[in-house]
């Protein structure tokens, strides 16, 4: 006969407690300082984002292939990214899409708004992306509500971009689908940065322009595909937006340029703030990406040269130029130590482990909150009962081990923090995640300095869904644990 497993035994494990770091044997990240390509569970990506709640919602586009951006926050590592669900008619071959991701997975630029995930699962297809949390280079070009952008930030913007579109197309991806300013974002400094969506072709019939046809490159019209020169041509269109403030359809930019109107086309904001070289450099190099012959256009490496010699203020941070304020702490990541990174991934095998050792003693009852009554005969039965409860919790019978460590706790012969943590524990694999908050609050309060006391509350609350108080949870055990670790050092 076959080995069976209990509900309660360690091979059955709620969906939801799947990490993709555990499961695909990746490292947080590749010492970019971003996480290396993962693949995620849907129950965790849902649970990043609330449930996919329209308050997290960023953006929604797309008529070909709809898709939605919501902002979520990973359970795993406590970093808030992007994730990008297609809508149902989007890839259907659910190994292309994955091929395709983990292709784009790969790249890592300080330029791009890089790729750090994927999901596939029943249908769904989801992208993880970086999140950059100062608008796209639209909304502060289009829909600025106090200050227009600067000059330097302009040229600044087109310089990254072309240095991202020169990068990828070094690593082997040279097409970019669709290039807009909707797709360049800004990063927690106030860099632009080019987004890893457009890397990807996201509709059925592997069109890659949903844009007005006026914005499109005229060899798609003609033959429905994408070259290199497309995203020359692309980039010329979003060079054309730097320019003037507006979405100008590039047939008529040209004829501006051609009858030497061009001035009409700059941005009023940028009146005696912009030396009239400058923006006649700009303009033509503009030009030369929209030529209808993709084989008059320049390649990439022309168009960074031309952009790096119009950069303006170049020691000035880029928030500074964003007129944003600049926090150098990053609020979005939780700094965790190795034991709070087992509990923030869910990693139930290595919590045991961390439970089983960590200040427990079965032998002493030094730490026990022992009642005033005499040691008889019940209470040495209460101690026999611990010893069968320690047992059942080391080989994870946890039914056991609740039932016993519950029959040692009532009988009042004593409770110690580590105790409560065991049983938070075996109450939360047991699908009774409310019992074991419970009980993680009440060893924090035997236990006021004892971080496993905020980890296990982390551990229950995300099981019940409540993602914001479980990140708390988390960062109030990492402070704690940091502050022991240091006591330990000074002693």
């Amino acid at each position: 006969m076959g080995a069976r497993c209990s509900k309660l035994s360690v091979c059955w494990w709620p969906p939801r407690f799947k990490s993709p770091m555990l499961e695909n044997g990746a490292a947080e990240d590749d010492g970019s300082g971003v996480p290396v390509f993962a693949e995620y569970s849907l129950a965790e990506l849902r649970v990043a984002t609330d449930g996919f709640a329209t308050d997290r919602i960023v953006s929604e586009h797309g008529e070909k292939a709809p898709n939605v951006v919501y902002r979520g926050t990973l359970f795993s590592s406590g970093r808030t990214v992007a994730i990008k669900r297609f809508g149902r008619s989007a890839w259907p071959d659910s190994r292309q899409f994955l091929e395709e991701a983990r292709a784009v997975g790969q790249l890592r630029s300080r330029r791009l708004a890089n790729l750090i995930g994927c999901c596939y699962e029943s249908g769904e297809r989801l992208l993880v992306a970086e999140f950059m949390p100062h608008e796209t280079l639209a909304k502060h070009l289009f829909h600025w509500e106090t200050n227009p952008l600067s000059w330097a930030m302009r040229t600044r913007a087109a310089f990254y971009v072309a240095q991202a579109l020169e990068y990828c197309s070094s690593k082997g991806r040279a097409l970019y689908h669709d290039l807009h300013a909707y797709r360049v974002v800004f990063d927690a400094e106030g860099n632009p940065r080019l987004s890893c969506f457009g890397l990807m072709k996201n509709s059925r019939d592997g069109k890659s322009y949903s844009t007005n046809l006026a914005f499109t490159p005229p060899e798609y019209l003609k033959t429905g595909r994408v070259s290199p020169e497309s995203v020359v041509y692309s980039f010329g269109t979003v060079l054309l937006d730097l320019l003037s403030g507006k979405h100008i359809p590039p047939s008529h930019a040209l004829d501006l340029i051609r009858g030497k109107n061009f001035l009409v086309l700059m941005d009023s904001c940028l009146e005696g703030h912009v030396s009239s070289s400058d923006g006649t450099d700009l303009m033509r190099l503009a030009s030369r990406c929209l030529q209808y012959e993709a084989r008059d256009r320049p390649n990439l490496k022309t168009v960074v040269s031309g952009l790096e010699c119009l950069q303006k203020d170049v020691s000035t941070p880029s928030h500074t130029l964003l007129g944003i304020q600049h926090d150098n702490k990053n609020s979005d990541r939780i700094s965790l130590s190795a034991i709070g990174k087992a509990f923030a991934r869910a990693d139930l095998n290595e919590v045991h482990e961390i439970l089983l050792h960590d200040g427990y003693d079965e032998d002493d009852t030094a730490n026990a909150e022992l009642s005033l009554q005499s040691w008889n005969d019940d209470v040495s039965e209460s101690f026999v009962v611990k010893r069968h409860a320690d047992n059942a919790f080391r080989s994870k019978d946890y039914s056991t081990a609740i039932e016993c460590y519950s029959r040692f706790i009532d009988s009042g012969a004593g409770v110690a923090p580590t105790m409560l943590g065991r049983r938070c524990f075996a109450y939360v694999v047991a699908g009774n995640p409310q019992e074991g908050l419970e009980d993680a609050k009440r060893a924090e309060v035997i236990a006021s300095d004892w971080p496993m006391g905020h980890y296990l509350q982390a551990l229950a609350l995300h099981n019940l869904g409540r993602e914001a108080e479980s990140q708390e949870a988390l960062k109030n055990g990492t402070a704690l644990e940091a502050a022991m670790n240091s006591r330990a050092r000074t002693v």
